[in-house]
């Protein structure tokens, strides 16, 4: 059984001793899913009509070190994770349990910061680290899951990001049910329709980035992480920088287990869609696959992911463009 799988599976066995070895969450929520964050005063930021940023998605195995399957020790490896991603304007991470502080006081350049939900299995293990400012946090759990996947709010969370004064942009960060079972599977599919219904009716008419950990393929016949694409209008930076917006047939083949052996040409399990909106027009400039920056000196990967980053840039639409493309009538003059 692949390793990636392994570890969840012991997630059963080791339950009451995780309950054990953590502590408190720090978060606070007001009751309705909207949660407080760590932010700084907004000072910089001006109206623009054009501008760049970066963006990351890594899933950074936050696991107790007695049921994480990464190969380097954990606390240490978070640390240098929390220096390297200092580099990047937008970060979402995935499985940040139990090694929260050692990412957070590792970086001192993210300004906004979600705060944590705690360790397993209190947690969600998403959290989103942004230069620029951050707001209306929501964390979503699914409504289905299977085996170890249950034992955490496993989900996504949604927020906005103001990259100008006068822009902002929706922001999906996402964890789905693992494992290739046709039981796993479906409750992905779940995970998948239920996602795409939130942003449907979350973020209709927005500009969008989601990105994190899917757990799904479109080359496995068995997931529908397409429907993203269909229902929302969302494009796979991955396909549209290293496939030539081709997407890879679907097979009914488990798919290989070991995503640390993955190049850039190949389809991970961690992915980046985005979308514009009828006022603002959001392209990638590139995509990577960074299966180089985030290893130890000795090679070794930090975690048991290679996280994927885009650059992106946007810009305000001219309003003869806008009105163009909502078919509005143009007065004449007389």
């Amino acid at each position: 059984m692949p390793d990636i799988y392994r570890r969840k599976q012991r997630l059963h066995v080791w339950g009451l001793l995780v309950l054990l070895l953590t502590c408190n969450s720090t978060e606070r929520s007001n009751g309705s899913g909207v949660t407080d964050l760590h932010i700084a005063e907004n000072s910089f930021l001006k109206a623009d009509t054009e501008g760049q940023f970066s963006a990351i998605s890594y899933n950074i195995a936050g696991l107790p070190a007695i049921i994480c399957s990464a190969k380097t020790p954990r606390a240490a490896s978070i640390a240098a994770i929390g220096k390297k991603l200092r580099q990047f304007d937008i970060v979402h991470v995935q499985e940040d349990f139990n090694y929260h502080a050692d990412l957070y006081d590792n970086d001192d350049v993210h300004n906004y910061r979600t705060e944590t939900k705690g360790p397993v299995p209190f947690g969600d293990g998403l959290n989103t680290l942004s230069k620029f400012p951050l707001s209306n946090v929501v964390r979503v759990k699914w409504n289905n899951c299977t085996g170890a996947d249950c034992m955490t709010p496993k989900g996504f969370t949604y927020s906005k990001i103001q990259v100008a004064s006068n822009v902002f942009i929706d922001f999906y960060n996402v964890h789905s049910n693992a494992y290739n079972t046709l039981h796993a599977a479906s409750a992905r599919r779940e995970n998948i329709k239920q996602l795409s219904a939130y942003i449907r009716d979350h973020s209709s008419g927005n500009a969008v980035i989601l990105m994190g950990d899917l757990n799904g393929r479109y080359g496995f016949f068995y997931d529908n992480i397409q429907i993203l694409t269909a229902e929302n209008q969302l494009q796979d930076a991955w396909v549209m920088h290293k496939k030539k917006g081709k997407r890879p047939d679907p097979l009914k083949i488990i798919p290989a287990a070991n995503i640390l052996n993955l190049t850039d040409s190949c389809e991970t399990i961690d992915k980046i869609f985005y979308r514009s909106s009828e006022t603002i027009e959001l392209k990638t400039i590139s995509y990577s696959f960074l299966n180089q920056i985030f290893n130890t000196k000795e090679g070794l990967p930090l975690s048991d992911h290679h996280p994927v980053s885009a650059e992106f840039s946007w810009r305000i639409k001219p309003e003869r463009e806008y009105l163009s493309e909502t078919r509005l009538p143009v007065k004449k003059d007389h």
